[in-house]
């Protein structure tokens, strides 16, 4: 992913088995119902950077308080006049001036390329970072917002999907509604929690909430088999929880004790604003933080999830029931109404065993306590009354990721809306914002960037015959899914009500929920996407073998059909081509061309990859991604980022290569240098250009902190300078000189 996204089309498996790119940036990459029943580790991507999967909306959403305007409540200014949107400046793959022609590219070449926007782009109060895939989705996100306000005011002539998200987002922005009502949306749920009296009925409560989209002590969905990638399977897992990471449970250091006392406050009084008394929310905050560091400890970590062959474990139900009797899988797969199974997948075997010890240890009412914060936690905070949407973000905004502010109300909505109906609003985006033309173009680009990774196997020289050809079988085989799904999503069971922003959120999660449940033991639909059109990221699929481009990250200033072959190539190419070599990084290799997890590979050519992906891996434990005063330095976890950066290498150097063919069919003179609009660039030069400043971001230092315990993916600065150091045709189009920064003595290369 371009920052990575793994899902698959039930529970998440893998940290990086879709690799979205762009998610923290986008309108969010939504949550599917793969997400709402994502693994702790699977889906974090960037969708929702560094807030963990468990934290529902609230971590994922940064709102301010709504404002009134006539028709829907919160989207114009204080006297109730719609607030038009400014104009925003045209953006471009690439543009000279978002330079710092004072650097010196062979030194510092993120610098070079956009140290000019890095100066004038400060982070904004309500974001933890900012950065050019921002300025796309601030794009995308003023396109949605026209589309839902009109969609939202009425009228006879709405579509049925029209009147749908129209009347989602209506709700979201009725703030005085949502308020009036209080807690009181939660209580069906909560007297839920409290009427169980014995253990035996704790599974028809966990079905019950995981209908809701609620996941207690487990998470459970459908995914691709391992071994048989066309059927859908029964798969059980550990759940995500408070915190972003296992290691921040127990970690000794000063800033994590810190951050755990935060985190045990911010539940005291969470606990307290639904109602309980002081002493009691002390006791149950308590509680909740002794469970999940029970739970985490017993969880695997981001890095051991990198590993597939970890994460599939067939076991027969009754020797699942046999080890962890208290959960009856058999009780909470009928009260989920789901398909009868003889087995299902339990992804991580020994924590399931170690919950079993949890469970017997702990008291029914340390149970009951621990279900109710989840309950309360996984509800997005944009259906819930402020004081509780205030105080999520207290921690998970500015403790965690270090933004001062919410987001407003509105893009709060859309992206709410987004996660809900996410293909209907799709539909509309694409109507808006992507051409036919545009698809055609894309298509074009992808196709030469996998014919030079064709050619790319055949050169090299450190591969065998044999595995050279499974390689080309597999690339033969991809899927490429560009813009939008060919069948849109059927919403017509699922009611968007005007008036009920807590039910419209749970009743989506329970549609996303039986859809999901409905494929357990069906043949897989290879046409389905994990992302909405809007979404400004891309992923790769192992199990389906498709690398996807939502029509969201097709805008400028990602991908500019009115610029050279050259920055395109640079910018998009680059993306295209990173999604592509995901089917042949350190986790993608390990499946076939159909996704099933099988081992392909010659040993001796598996021993060369191994030695050359450990280059990689001690380059960039190098890095150092955050050095604050008082502090030692953090640095990249080359081994967690490793696919990302695998990707990242081979991903420009395809598209490099594409480049030359496509220059030397169009005759394109590649040492002249361009007019004054590609600032005096030779065509390579600006090539490379455009990737640059396809990543110039800033990052608060509290976010990049969390970003090395959990995201697979490098600082920007490392993006671009880690991959470009690698390439011998950089530094001839740049001349530099043996020695400088940029040119390293030793270079990694894989592909």
């Amino acid at each position: 992913m371009k920052h990575s996204l793994k899902t698959h089309s039930g529970i998440s498996l893998t940290q990086t088995a879709m690799a979205a790119e762009k998610g923290h940036a986008a309108p969010r990459s939504r949550r599917t119902g793969a997400q709402r029943l994502l693994l702790g580790a699977g889906l974090l991507g960037i969708a929702a950077m560094g807030l963990p999967a468990g934290a529902g909306g609230w971590g994922v959403v940064r709102a301010q308080s709504a404002v009134q305007t006539a028709g829907v409540k919160g989207t114009g200014d204080q006297n109730g006049s719609p607030k038009p949107a400014p104009a925003a400046p045209a953006l471009h793959d690439f543009d000279p001036a978002l330079r710092d022609t004072t650097a010196d590219p062979c030194t510092d070449f993120y610098q070079y390329a956009c140290g000019g926007w890095l100066k004038a782009h400060p982070i904004p109060a309500d974001r933890a970072a900012y950065g050019r895939d921002t300025e796309t989705t601030d794009q995308n996100e003023q396109v949605l917002r026209t589309i839902l306000e009109k969609a939202a005011s009425g009228g006879a002539a709405r579509t049925a999907n029209q009147q749908r998200i129209g009347d989602a987002y209506a709700a979201c922005m009725d703030t005085d509604a949502i308020n009036a009502l209080g807690t009181k949306p939660l209580a069906e749920l909560l007297a839920a929690v409290d009427a169980v009296k014995q253990r035996d009925q704790l599974p028809a409560l966990l079905a019950q909430l995981h209908t809701k989209g609620v996941s207690g002590f487990f998470q459970f969905g459908s995914q691709q088999d391992f071994r048989n990638a066309t059927q859908q399977i029964a798969t059980i897992a550990q759940p995500a929880l408070g915190l972003p990471e296992k290691g921040y449970y127990d970690r000794t250091d000063g800033k994590s004790a810190e951050l755990r006392t935060q985190y045990v406050e911010h539940v005291r009084r969470t606990f307290v604003l639904m109602g309980e008394p002081e002493s009691q929310a002390t006791v149950d905050a308590g509680v909740v933080l002794r469970m999940e560091t029970k739970l985490a400890a017993a969880s695997l970590s981001r890095l051991e999830m990198r590993d597939p062959t970890k994460l599939y474990h067939r076991t027969p139900l009754v020797q699942f029931d046999a080890n962890s009797p208290e959960l009856r899988m058999g009780t909470f797969l009928e009260a989920m109404h789901a398909p009868a199974v003889q087995s299902l997948n339990v992804q991580e075997p020994v924590y399931f065993l170690e919950l079993h010890d949890s469970l017997e240890a702990a008291s029914l009412e340390d149970i009951k306590t621990f279900l109710r914060w989840v309950v309360v936690r996984s509800v997005p905070g944009t259906a819930l009354p402020q004081p509780l949407d205030d105080e999520a973000f207290a921690f998970y905004g500015k403790v965690l990721s270090g933004v001062p502010e919410q987001e407003p109300r509105w893009k709060r909505c859309a992206e709410r809306v987004d996660s809900e109906v996410g293909e209907a609003l799709g539909e509309e985006y694409v109507k808006a914002k992507f051409s036919p033309e545009d698809k055609a173009r894309t298509g074009e680009l992808t196709r030469a960037i996998e014919t030079a990774a064709e050619h790319d196997i055949d050169a090299l020289a450190w591969m065998s015959a044999a595995t050279k050809t499974e390689a080309k079988r597999k690339l033969h085989l991809v899927t490429n899914h560009i813009g939008y799904p060919d069948t849109w999503r059927d919403y017509s069971s699922l009611a968007m009500v005007r008036t009920d922003a807590f039910g419209n959120a749970l009743r989506a999660n329970a549609f996303d929920v039986a859809r999901d449940v409905r494929k357990i033991g069906r043949p897989v639909d290879r046409g389905e996407w994990e992302m909405t059109p809007p979404t400004v990221n891309a992923y790769y699929n192992p199990q389906m073998n498709s690398i996807n481009f939502p029509a969201g990250i097709l805008q400028p200033p990602q991908f500019d059909p009115s610029q050279d072959d050259a920055v395109n190539y640079g910018a998009a190419g680059g993306t295209i081509g990173h999604e592509l070599t995901h089917g042949f990084d350190d986790e993608g290799r390990q499946f076939d061309g159909q996704g099933n997890l099988r081992d392909w590979w010659r040993k001796d050519d598996a021993k060369q990859f191994a030695e050359r992906a450990e280059c990689v891996v001690n380059e960039y434990d190098g890095f150092v991604a955050v050095a604050e005063p008082g502090t030692p330095e953090l640095h990249v976890n080359g081994k967690l980022t490793l696919g990302e950066n695998l990707a990242d290498l081979a991903g420009l150097r395809l598209a490099y290569l594409a480049y030359m063919d496509k220059a030397k069919e169009a005759g394109v003179s590649l040492l002249t240098p361009g007019d004054a609009s590609y600032g005096g660039l030779t065509p390579v030069q600006q090539f490379f250009a455009a990737y640059g400043q396809s990543w110039c971001e800033s990052t608060r230092p509290e976010s990049m902190r969390e970003r090395t315990e959990v995201d697979p993916h490098a600082p920007e600065k490392y993006r671009v300078n880690g991959v470009v150091e690698n390439m011998p045709a950089f530094a001839e189009a740049f001349q530099c000189k043996a020695g400088a920064a940029m040119v390293p003595v030793k270079r990694c290369a894989i592909w």
